[in-house]
């Protein structure tokens, strides 16, 4: 906060207000915590629920020569706040950041960093902690809102406010603002968008095979959240000016490039000049860019527009510009792609199945240039990823990784572990799958499938779906159905109102969309889809349209892919795990596992298998070989077997009672008493004159009282 010192910090009062939004109580706070940051937002509900957001923006020492807007967005989950420890026996610590807490970070940067001025070279950070948590909801999307009210509050250049907002559509097709867990669980779709009062910017969402009109209604209701939040951060500013006075503002620093020259650059590079980066391929077309800034600047030379000591850096950004003009001018007015595609026209496909011998699946996918190789592989509920968070310990029984190595873009450089964008696109991919993973008591196996990204000219992430499904058919996984995905842009004029809307983008036309959309769908529906907006108003029928041409192209790509795997493969591989599962009561739990699983650890050493027991009883054995898996479920059997009146089978005689009766030995340790009685029809004076110790005799249990372990027999004769 600007202004403070020792002396008034402590009599400064914070300033908190409450506000309704969709039925829920939130608040914001600000001059209580954090008094160092340029700006600090406390953002809470009536849950417990509690996310601490700064903003922090430098204003000296700037690298004044920096080509990209410095933001850097950080999420921390903190264990404390779920009333947690966390850790392992040795680190209790906060270590490195979750996959979730790298993909909240992604989600906040994504909507916040356009709305910037361009050129804006000021560093600045946002940093968004966890403080308290009821355990039962994601702070996600609060992190989008707090984050731009903390730029406002701080002064920053910034186009504010954004808001974002998390439902679901349940079952009933009603909304869900801010769910908790278990109705997200049990949602049809689960949606978080961010937006201005005018426009949506960015939407991440997984479906439950939704149709286009469900999914746009979502986005409607959704929007409609998103400009009461926009209100209620204008009302807080309002509030915080009059509180605390007028914001002090932060004075922007820019490396722009010199636009004064532009037309010279214009008048060089002409239009029959950008012929040659039509249809051509990804390296010939960067060889050409280069080509042009250098000859752009031997003409500004030559025509004395520069001299030799003028800095010319800013030359390959006006041939940047250039280029992005004549394109999207082509495109706009010819529907002319660099590659002579049409507007809605996909690259062609190709693909194979079982590449790797030794592997449980694979499949290669290749689209255009872009070429993804995926490799499924099977594990037994043991080989479970245990996710260790901010919240209780959970499980995953599918994950899909995304390797994104320099030489799929032809490029040498350091590699430095998993980045946020390979986190990022192999969550994407994973999301757009679960839908149609069979259940656990159907498929009993953990499922791991991996994206090497072999080459890339675009849509990668999308080419990650098309290969994981064909990877999970040739695999034998019993998906119910085959997902196939796309990434379209949009070109968009802002004075006419003139746009487009294009197919399967590739690299080259990556710098030219005004909204990126990607998304997954079955024949059925939508699984995934994933959006990012720049322009700042945009109507709903463009997404409608963008919708419709999406499901005609991933529709396409379905039909493709199922040329090479038609169904899934009948049989898994034989280098895959066996496992057979059973359902035993969890009130005999116990008599498997055995006192301080001695029973349970012996049968894996026996049979050479590996056993899991749900807490619901469900139980799964892994095994190297079909023969050993069965062997250990019949050892199994035995133990939970339990007597039953009108049971046959055949004992031995371990005792004699005399006057009595015969104690008969069956099933291992099971024992039973024939009473004199029922050892023949005639009268039995002396039971030895009808059985003695070591005969074997056939019976039938006429008698069970399990409470006081008693097995009544009767035997039969021949």
């Amino acid at each position: 906060m600007y202004g403070l010192s020792d002396s008034t910090a402590i009599t400064m009062q914070p300033l908190k207000k409450e506000y309704t939004i969709a039925g829920k109580k939130l608040s914001f706070e600000t001059g209580k915590l954090w008094l160092l940051a340029n700006g600090a937002i406390t953002m809470s509900d009536e849950g417990g629920n509690m996310l601490f957001t700064t903003a922090g923006i430098k204003e000296v020492g700037l690298n004044e020569k920096a080509d990209f807007f410095p933001l850097v967005v950080d999420y921390q989950e903190k264990y404390y706040a779920a009333g947690k420890i966390g850790g392992n026996r040795f680190m209790k610590r906060e270590a490195r950041p979750s996959d979730a807490a790298t993909l909240t970070s992604r989600m906040i940067d994504r909507p916040i960093r356009p709305m910037f001025p361009k050129g804006m070279i000021n560093d600045t950070q946002i940093i968004a902690t966890t403080l308290s948590s009821d355990n039962n909801c994601e702070m996600w999307s609060w992190g989008i809102t707090s984050a731009s009210l903390a730029l406002m509050v701080a002064g920053a250049p910034f186009e504010g406010p954004v808001s974002g907002v998390k439902i679901v559509l349940n079952q009933d097709d009603s909304y869900t603002f801010e769910p908790n867990f278990e109705q997200e669980k049990n949602a049809k779709l689960h949606l978080v968008i961010a937006g201005t009062s005018d426009a949506i910017t960015m939407v991440e969402a997984g479906a439950n095979e939704v149709s286009n009109k469900e999914m746009l209604d979502a986005l409607a209701h959704a929007h409609t959240i998103v400009k009461d939040l926009c209100d209620a951060q204008l009302d807080f500013v309002k509030a915080y000016e009059v509180q605390f006075g007028a914001i002090h503002k932060i004075e922007a620093s820019f490396n722009l490039p010199d636009t004064s020259l532009y037309d010279h650059v214009r008048e060089f590079l002409t239009e029959e000049k950008m012929q040659a980066l039509y249809n051509v391929g990804k390296k010939e077309f960067q060889a050409v860019l280069d080509t042009f800034d250098i000859e752009t600047k031997t003409y500004l030379l030559e025509k004395e527009f520069l001299n030799g000591e003028d800095d010319t850096s800013w030359v390959g950004a006006m041939v940047y510009k250039r280029v992005k003009e004549v394109m999207r001018k082509n495109i706009l007015s010819t529907g002319t792609r660099l590659d002579g595609r049409k507007t809605d026209e996909v690259r062609k496909i190709k693909s194979e199945v079982g590449l790797l011998p030794r592997t449980h699946g694979s499949a290669l996918f290749q689209r255009g240039m872009t070429q993804v190789l995926n490799i499924t592989t099977l594990g037994g509920p043991e080989d479970n990823m245990l996710v260790d968070g901010m919240f209780d310990e959970s499980t995953k029984r599918y994950i899909h990784h995304y390797n994104f190595p320099p030489y799929s873009v032809g490029e040498v450089r350091m590699m430095r572990g998993t980045g946020r964008r390979e986190i990022g696109h192999g969550r994407l991919a994973e999301r757009a799958l679960e839908p149609v993973l069979p259940s656990e008591a159907e498929f009993p196996y953990m499922i791991r499938t991996v994206s090497e990204v072999t080459t890339c000219n675009g849509s990668s992430s999308m080419a990650s779906v098309c290969g994981s499904t064909m990877s999970l058919m040739n695999a034998g996984v019993p998906i119910k159905r085959p997902v196939s995905a796309v990434a379209m842009g949009m070109i968009y004029n802002e004075e006419t109102g003139e746009y487009k809307i294009l197919s399967d983008i590739q690299a080259q036309e990556d710098f030219l969309w005004d909204m990126d959309f990607k998304v997954a769908r079955t024949s059925e529906g939508i699984t995934a889809m994933q959006m990012d907006v720049k322009i700042k108003w945009l109507q709903m029928k463009v997404f409608e349209e963008a919708f419709d041409q999406g499901e005609t192209a991933t529709m396409y790509i379905l039909a493709e892919m199922l040329k090479t795997q038609a169904e899934v493969a009948p049989e898994l591989s034989p280098y895959a795990p066996l496992i057979m599962s059973m359902q035993i009561a969890e009130s005999q739990i116990r008599t498997v596992i055995g006192k301080g699983g001695e029973t349970i650890q012996k049968i894996q050493a026996t049979h050479d298998v590996i056993i899991s027991i749900a807490e619901d009883g469900l139980t799964t054995i892994t095994a190297k070989t079909q023969d050993s898996g069965k062997a250990a479920i019949d050892v199994i059997n035995e133990l939970l077997w339990l007597p039953e009146v009108g049971f046959i089978s055949s004992g031995k005689i371990v005792k004699i009672i005399d006057w009595v009766g015969a104690i008969v030995e069956f099933r291992g340790k099971q024992s039973g008493m024939i009473h004199i009685s029922k050892l023949s029809k005639e009268k039995v004076l002396k039971v030895e004159d009808v059985v003695k110790v070591d005969d074997m005799v056939d019976f039938e249990i006429i008698q069970v009282d399990l409470a006081k372990g008693r097995i009544g027999l009767k035997r039969m004769e021949k």
